[in-house]
């Protein structure tokens, strides 16, 4: 039997047993950048399992313990670690091993808000993927349990960790689009979305995604991420928003819609679209911050410039443009050139220097809460076919 076979079914068959002190150390006091942050994945589906590999990259950052409901994902999961790893078939389990410092949570949605609490109440940082959390309920009980902690908390908006997205925000703050007008952001593609499920009664556990009792659909797993760019811009968020979306193309028995398309109203008069579709790719993922003096083009790792009246020029350190080169970009705009890793690795980078210095991550409680609602009012939006107002929730601070 090999090595990870013998951790997943002891594991599975003892209740997780906690790994003994004396192979990984309990360092949970942490002094400075010379503390190994131990790490523990809970939900080793496509997010966790993928983000496992860039934790091993990581220096003073290590899995130690992996947990799914789900056997063969567990085995995955595990599959992906670099050196020793206990498996739990249940998250309480591993939140008793005192070698773990932190936790990451990538669990379907509508468990993010009490794993993290559970995770926060035992002493451990949580790293929770977006979106944070689902309802605003769920959103004011993990925001007032964080409040009360003095544990490290992220969520998992990696874009707001991106160096190329925090150059591109200072670019915009400074004034290089001139006033901001809208935002026009989509993320497009043309599939199903669908996992593929061994047997039929595990088909609401590994295609959650399009339950409304588990997910919040494109809103909450695509377009969280550009919302978060817009408050984050606009330092601010929205007051109203309205939206339509349905179950159009991909008529299989889903609940959540396989397109959507949302308009969010800013105390400043700018106004952002978030549209979603799973029937067609064309231009993907895609964000256009538009102003009277330019807009910027962002996907998921590059950015152009288009300033206006002035295509096809050359355009040199006109308006004091830092970073972009003087040649334009065949159909793209002058091309922004930022030196800078990927995103997800830089957002976990950040969550562990965070933990050893004890400092307050830039994807925290209050954007990663203030995004949620966003995302909780389009839903409203859509499914009860009104104009949602701002939800303000007591524990929840302003932007």
């Amino acid at each position: 039997m090999k090595r990870r076979e013998f951790v997943v079914k002891s594991s599975l068959a003892t209740a997780a047993v906690a790994t003994s002190s004396s192979i990984f150390g309990n360092i949970n006091n942490f002094r400075g950048a010379n503390d190994t942050v131990n790490i523990g994945i809970i939900g080793t589906g496509d997010r966790g399992t993928g983000l496992t590999p860039l934790i091993n990259e990581l220096d003073k950052f290590n899995v130690i313990a992996c947990c799914d409901t789900l056997p063969f994902r567990l085995e995955n999961g595990l599959s992906k670690v670099e050196g020793k790893a206990q498996g739990y078939k249940d998250y309480r389990k591993l939140l008793d091993n005192p070698d773990i410092d932190a936790v990451l949570v990538s669990t379907p949605l509508n468990t993010h808000s009490k794993i993290a609490m559970d995770a926060l109440d035992a002493g451990k940082h949580v790293y929770c993927e977006k979106t944070m959390a689902k309802g605003y309920d769920g959103i004011e009980h993990l925001a007032a349990k964080v409040k009360s902690s003095n544990k490290i908390f992220q969520t998992g908006h990696q874009y707001h960790s991106s160096r190329l997205y925090t150059h591109v925000v200072k670019m915009i703050k400074k004034g290089m689009i001139g006033k901001i007008a809208a935002f026009e952001c989509q993320w497009n593609r043309n599939g199903n979305w669908r996992r593929e499920v061994p047997s039929p009664e595990l088909e609401r556990a590994i295609n959650w995604r399009m339950y409304r009792e588990f997910s919040g659909g494109l809103a909450a797993e695509l377009c969280s991420h550009q919302i978060d760019f817009a408050n984050w811009v606009t330092e601010s968020t929205p007051d109203k928003v309205v939206g339509m979306g349905g179950v159009d193309y991909w008529k299989d028995g889903r609940e959540t819609y396989d397109n959507i398309h949302l308009l969010y109203s800013y105390p400043s008069g700018v106004k952002a679209t978030f549209t979603c579709l799973t029937s067609n790719a064309m231009d993907g993922y895609q964000i256009k911050a538009i102003g009277d003096k330019g807009t910027i083009v962002l996907d998921y790792a590059k950015a152009w410039f288009y300033p206006e009246g002035k295509k096809n020029k050359e355009l040199g350190e006109v308006d004091g443009v830092s970073g972009a080169t003087v040649k334009w970009d065949e159909g793209k705009g002058y091309a922004l050139n930022i030196e800078h890793e990927d995103a997800s690795k830089q957002a976990l980078h950040d969550f562990r220097d965070s933990i050893q210095n004890n400092t307050d991550p830039v994807s925290n409680i209050t954007t990663g809460a203030n995004a949620a609602i966003c995302v909780q009012m389009g839903l409203d939006a859509m499914y009860n076919e009104e104009i949602v107002h701002w939800k303000k929730l007591p524990s929840v601070q302003a932007l």
